[in-house]
């Protein structure tokens, strides 16, 4: 047939897809722990809940998430080996914060042109995340769209489904007045807050691309601590009443979500040390320390809302350190020292 197309032709290459496959199926099977069914390629992915362990009153708990524009600073410049952590534990951290413990992962990787040497680095970074976390990586989807993403580009969506005994649940619902809060300490600024970050990293002349001896983009590509693992062993070891994990919305937004009606939270400023990318941002002079309050962690990843008896035995356990209490004024107030 005179002209005849071919899908290739319109920019999607099957074979492509296939050669991915082969490329992560090792990364892949190096996640599974007990309860995975079945291998990857199927259409659907089987998790057996009874062989996962001894459950008596399990609850399912889901997250799903990206990585945001951090993306466009990893393809810019060329560092794709460590994304996929940022995506794994933006989905796992935000089940932890109930106790749960992540069981199975998901991935979706969409781009205009597969390249299966960048995709099988992301996935790889997912697969070594999925470890780090405790969970399975049990499939995902690989989309080919050409004319949809520029050249080089791509995006990526997580969908991570953990569980949690129903008496071992958190949440506001266990908060108590006299409680403290202990915050665990962010790798940087995680996937949250890159469109602003990004603004000030373009605008910045040569000279203030390095800070303190580093590339700042280094600073911005670090990954996002996964707290997963210590969050269920807390939990289940009843040592947080409930927790928030810093994301968009930065410290004001978030500490709300984790605490009941009526309460509010104080958070005492000389109790952590942050990361070094926010001296750096602060040199710029461009940004008010409300603003960055609403939009990044400001170095606490994870805030957990503890018993008082318990609070300093938690901090020393988890690496973490008492930054504020519960009070009875609804929101976020800030203190420069503790009283």
């Amino acid at each position: 047939m005179s002209g005849s197309l071919t899908y290739a032709d319109a920019g999607v290459d099957i074979d492509r897809g296939d050669e991915l496959v082969q490329a992560i199926k090792s990364d892949v099977s190096s996640t599974k722990v007990p309860g995975v069914m079945d291998a990857i390629g199927g259409f659907g992915a089987l998790f057996s809940l009874r062989e996962a362990g001894s459950w008596e009153d399990p609850v399912l708990v889901s997250g799903t998430d990206g990585v945001g524009t951090k993306l466009r600073l990893a393809i810019d410049h060329g560092q794709h080996e460590r994304v996929g952590q940022d995506l794994v534990a933006m989905c796992v951290n935000d089940i932890a914060v109930t106790g749960a413990k992540p069981l199975f992962f998901l991935d979706y990787f969409a781009t205009g042109k597969l390249d299966v040497a960048v995709a099988s680095t992301v996935v790889r970074g997912i697969a070594d995340a999925c470890n780090l976390a405790g969970c399975a990586l049990v499939g995902g989807e690989t989309a080919e769209l050409p004319g949809f993403y520029s050249d080089g580009d791509y995006d990526l969506a997580g969908f991570a489904v953990g569980a949690a005994e129903r008496s071992v649940l958190r949440g506001p619902q266990r908060v108590t007045k006299d409680a403290l809060l202990v915050g665990l300490p962010s790798s940087g600024l995680h996937s949250n807050g890159y469109s602003l970050a990004r603004r000030l990293f373009d605008d910045a002349p040569d000279a203030q691309r390095r800070f303190e001896g580093r590339r700042v983009v280094e600073m911005l590509l670090e990954p996002t601590a996964i707290y997963s693992r210590l969050m269920h062993t807390l939990a289940e070891d009843d040592a947080f009443q409930a927790a928030a994990h810093i994301t968009g919305g930065g410290l004001t937004e978030n500490l709300p979500r984790a605490l009941p009606e009526g309460l509010g939270a104080e958070l005492w400023l000389d109790r952590w040390q942050e990361p070094a990318v926010y001296r750096w941002i602060r040199s710029l002079n461009r940004v008010e320390e409300s603003e960055l309050r609403r939009t990044f962690n400001m170095g606490l990843g994870m805030i957990l809302v503890v018993d008082p008896a318990q609070a300093e035995a938690v901090a020393k356990r988890s690496g973490g350190s008492v930054v504020g209490c519960i009070t009875s004024e609804p929101g976020v107030q800030f203190a420069e020292v503790r009283p």
